[in-house]
C-alpha cells in the first residue's frame, strides 16, 4: 500500500491505497498529481464526487461497493453514469438518476478523517471546493 495526501477545501488528508483495487489503484497513481473540482453529491446522501463525464481510466470493475464507509474513495468507471470519484463523510449509499451504482474501493483516509464532515458541509453549502491528490 501507498500513501497519497489529499488537500481539499482548505483541509489535509492522508489515505492508503487499498490492496483489493491494484489495477484502479496502478492507473490513478500514473495521473498523479491529479487536480479537481469536488461537489457535493446530488442523489448519494453523505458524499463528495468528482464528475468526470467521459473519461475512462482503462480500468473495469475490481472490488466494487454501493455503501462506502467514512472515509472510503471509489472510483466509478462509467457505464450507467458518468465516470466519477466519490468520496464518503458520512451515510452514503451510492446511486444516480438511474438508481444503484458500485465503484471500485481504491483509497481510505487514514488521517484527518474528523475534518470529513466540515469538508462535506463546505461542498454543500459553499460550493465546489478544489481537491489536489499527490504522492507523500
Amino acid at each position: 500500500m501507498s500513501r497519497i495526501a489529499i488537500h481539499a477545501g482548505g483541509f489535509d488528508f492522508a489515505a492508503e491505497t487499498h490492496p483489493d483495487a491494484p489495477l484502479t489503484v496502478a492507473a490513478f497513481e500514473k495521473l498523479l498529481p491529479y487536480r479537481q473540482k469536488l461537489i457535493h453529491v446530488r442523489w448519494s446522501g453523505e458524499g463528495c464526487w468528482v464528475p468526470l463525464g467521459d473519461f475512462q481510466l482503462g480500468v473495469g470493475f475490481e472490488n466494487h461497493t454501493s455503501h462506502p464507509s467514512v472515509g472510503d474513495i471509489l472510483w466509478y468507471p462509467g457505464g450507467y453514469s458518468e465516470t466519477e470519484i466519490i468520496l464518503a463523510y458520512g451515510a452514503c449509499s451510492f446511486s444516480s438518476k438511474l438508481g444503484q451504482l458500485a465503484g471500485n474501493h481504491f483509497l481510505t483516509i487514514v488521517e484527518g478523517k474528523e475534518n470529513l464532515r466540515a469538508l462535506g458541509l463546505k461542498c454543500l453549502w459553499e460550493g465546489a471546493q478544489e481537491i489536489v491528490m499527490e504522492r507523500c
